[in-house]
């Protein structure tokens, strides 16, 4: 009957020792993401005259 208990009492304990343990820190110093990008665009925009005609106040079609 002791040596069950012993038992019993080590099982115990061992199991015990093995749980599982989740922490969650905040971490001393902020977060840096470095983007090294370089965005480079031109936007060209060409009408031709005539439909620079087409769309002015003056044609009556807006």
């Amino acid at each position: 009957m002791c040596r069950n208990i012993v038992i019993l009492c080590s099982l115990l304990v061992t199991l015990s020792a093995c749980t599982p343990r989740v922490e969650l820190a905040v971490p001393s110093e902020p977060i840096t993401i470095n983007l090294n990008v370089k965005v480079d665009h031109q936007i060209r925009v060409k009408v031709d005259k005539e439909l620079d005609d087409i769309f002015s106040d003056e044609s009556g079609l807006f």
